[in-house]
């Protein structure tokens, strides 16, 4: 299922406020792992997604991602992996940022702003500066083993 948003949504959305939806402790997720951990908007009319995955051989490679709607991607992180190529051709580098942009969903990225994260070679830190990224301002409990 493939949904559209206008880029004004899109907007609205990664700026709204996020809850967690519960109390469950969540363990950051081991090698090949993965986990979606449920979020919602305080009147409870949105609700979102946090994806978190790791990569299977290489322990930095991973992807921290926001959605809306069960399937719209409106925010992604790669970091440890290889460069992503635009739309347009340029190529931009891992670490890099995939937004929401209108006709083209998560198909353009942009470099890491580092004025937004403060240490990517640092998971936890990393998933930290992610979720205050995208408005999660009650998070879920995660626990890990980085």
């Amino acid at each position: 299922m493939d949904i559209d948003l206008t880029q004004a949504e899109a907007d609205s959305l990664i700026a709204l406020p996020k809850y967690k939806e519960n109390d469950n402790v969540w363990r950051y997720p081991g090698l090949g792992g993965s986990v979606s951990i449920p979020l919602i908007s305080v009147d409870k009319r949105e609700r979102f997604l946090l994806d978190i995955s790791h990569g299977q051989i290489n322990l930095k490679k991973g992807k921290h991602q926001n959605r809306a709607r069960q399937c719209c991607i409106l925010v992604r992180l790669d970091f440890g992996g290889s460069p992503h190529r635009n739309p347009d051709g340029v190529e931009i580098q891992c670490p890099h940022l995939h937004l929401y942009r209108e006709n083209y969903g998560d198909k353009w990225a942009i470099p890491v702003p580092s004025d937004k994260f403060s240490d990517t070679t640092n998971i936890w830190r990393t998933l930290q500066d992610f979720m205050k990224y995208c408005n999660i301002v009650l998070p879920p409990q995660i626990q890990g083993g980085f």
